[in-house]
């Protein structure tokens, strides 16, 4: 039998130890993904949390499938939608990064700067397909899966943000930085 079918029916009878093995086993995931959502740890980790309650909270009708990961990364998802629209004007300080950065982390800084404003830059779809690919190393059929959109349109999105990727850090920049083949 399954262990996450396990796990799920034991949370169902309110095991507490199942809960907490539950989110050891995928807050580390999903934390990775609302942090390349927000770029602020404290945001991330109260994303997080706000999509464990939000799963647990409709535990009760919670139809185990074998895709709780992806269920998870699609409450993730909507809650770093909502996010996304209240902070449009959140902005990283570069002058705070640079006055503080210790010698020789500069570059360090200034790169990450670079891919933090060349990701907001692209639209949402786009996005989410670079978050998930990369960020994540989900497959393209899992991101399909979590986008509930097909396969094809992953591969497009995933073609197009690579070439505005380009276009905003240069060809080699992304060539570099990103993996440029995986399997599906």
């Amino acid at each position: 039998m399954d262990t996450g079918y396990i796990l799920i029916q034991r949370m169902k009878q309110g095991d507490e130890k199942a809960f907490d093995i539950f989110v050891r086993k995928y807050y580390e995931e999903i934390y990775k993904y609302c942090k390349f959502h927000c770029f602020d740890t404290g945001y991330a980790e109260d994303m997080v949390q706000e999509t464990f309650l939000k799963f647990f909270a409709n535990l009760p009708a919670y139809h185990f499938m074998g895709k709780t990961k992806n269920y998870l990364y699609t409450i993730a998802g909507n809650l770093c939608k909502d996010f996304y629209n209240k902070k449009k004007d959140l902005t990283v300080k570069e002058e705070e990064l640079i006055q503080t950065a210790a010698p020789g982390q500069m570059d360090f800084i200034l790169d990450k700067v670079m891919v933090e404003t060349a990701l907001k830059s692209l639209p949402q779809e786009l996005y989410e397909v670079i978050i998930l690919y990369y960020f994540q190393e989900l497959k393209i059929k899992e991101i399909a899966d979590v986008l509930h959109i097909s396969v094809s349109l992953v591969k497009y999105r995933l073609k197009r943000a690579r070439i505005k990727l380009g276009e905003f850090i240069g060809e080699e920049a992304v060539a570099d930085g990103f993996r440029t083949t995986k399997s599906c």
